[in-house]
């Protein structure tokens, strides 16, 4: 059978950059409506793998690229275009001996494509990820039961941390699987360890209070690596940590950074319960705070970006309750809590502040919650 698949992207509304430095620590975090996307089918009596990618580049012109494999060279090498997807089938044959055995009986077309602008900030990367080990469970009927979604999860974050060296959050890993909103609990896993050797992420859904946040986004189209400021981050973190934990005494700055950042998740947790959206915007704004003073810290000159700053600012300045990163900043997305009745002023504003700024890449939107996660559906017949 064929398959057709849609995972969501996700936005970290509070208590981020805690699910890339762990420890007790929490986020609350979302699914939204845009979405990565693949299709799978099988090679019969075959050992072919076909890799197929659709890309639009910035003259909204249409570009397919491939790569073929045979099934008998996994571990595939890990270059090249396509090395997300790779680096996860490579990851499931060493997990999975039902995956190893079947996979060496019929291979596979996979096809993906994507609608998360790149670098956002909206945890694309891991969406590539998502949609293979996704896409190979319902192809090959894996067991459900060991190839679970809290599993997968985890492998994705090997994937990309062991495999590919891109440090990024448990929530980007987390979130496009499960959907919904939901207050993440990363508890005990500030070491990143082997599979099954930490726990789980807690993932707690809040949709009943928070499917009707009232959200503005805005894609600010200046690209970044989260990457590139995760491993400044999370370095100086663990280092901090640890010292902290051997010699005792005042906890130390970055560990302060965290701890204040996980209290604006388990406080605007206690404020979606209520609904109550300006205690939620003003955690919102005490989270970013923490963000732009903990880049400076780090090293970044310019905090969490100026056009981070800027674009937030103006926000605040029309009305907002809160705005924030959606992610790890210098780059990628920010989005605004307002009054709902005030949403599309604030689109329209920023719409023009992006002109003025000479942000001509941008994308503006207002996102909806999106209660499933990744979604696979069999692919109808032309």
């Amino acid at each position: 059978m064929n398959y057709q698949l849609k995972a969501p992207a996700r936005i970290n509304l509070l208590g981020n950059p805690t699910d890339a430095n762990e420890g007790d620590f929490a986020t609350i975090s979302a699914a939204v409506n845009i979405y990565a996307h693949a299709v799978i089918e099988p090679i019969l009596d075959s050992q072919k793998i076909v890799l197929e990618q659709v890309d639009m580049d910035r003259n909204h012109s249409i570009h397919t690229i491939h790569e073929e494999h045979s099934t008998a060279a996994i571990p595939l090498p890990l270059f090249g275009k396509f090395k997300l997807v790779k680096a996860a089938i490579n990851r499931l044959f060493y997990f999975s001996a039902e995956f190893q055995e079947k996979v060496r009986k019929n291979g596979f077309f996979l096809k993906t494509w994507t609608d998360v602008p790149r670098q956002s900030g909206l945890g694309g990367s891991s969406l590539f990820v998502i949609l293979t080990l996704g896409g190979l469970r319902a192809l090959y009927e894996l067991d459900p039961f060991q190839h679970n979604n809290y599993t997968f999860a985890e492998i994705t974050q090997r994937v990309e941390a062991k495999d590919l060296n891109i440090t990024a959050g448990y929530a980007d890993r987390y979130v496009p699987f499960f959907g919904g909103i939901a207050y993440i609990d990363y508890r005990g896993k500030l070491h990143q360890k082997s599979l099954q050797e930490e726990p789980y992420a807690t993932y707690e859904r809040l949709d009943p209070w928070g499917e009707s946040l009232p959200i503005v986004a805005i894609s600010s189209g200046i690209e970044h690596d989260s990457g590139d400021v995760h491993l400044k981050m999370r370095p100086k973190y663990l280092k901090e940590y640890d010292d902290w934990l051997s010699q005792g005494g005042e906890s130390p700055p970055m560990v302060r950074f965290m701890q204040t950042a996980w209290e604006t998740a388990w406080r605007g947790k206690i404020a979606l319960l209520n609904r109550d959206w300006q205690t939620f915007g003003d955690l919102m704004n005490t989270n970013h705070a923490v963000v732009d003073q903990m880049m400076r810290y780090c090293g970044f000159k310019d905090g969490a970006g100026w056009v981070n700053n800027l674009l937030i600012q103006t926000a605040l300045d029309h009305g907002a309750y809160g705005a924030k990163l959606t992610g790890a900043g210098r780059g990628g997305s920010v989005f605004a809590i307002t009054h709902p009745e005030n949403k599309n002023d604030l689109k329209e504003t920023w719409e023009r502040k992006a002109a003025e700024s000479g942000l001509r890449k941008s994308t503006i939107y207002i996102p909806r919650i999106a209660r499933n996660g990744l979604c696979v559906s069999p692919l109808k017949k032309q």
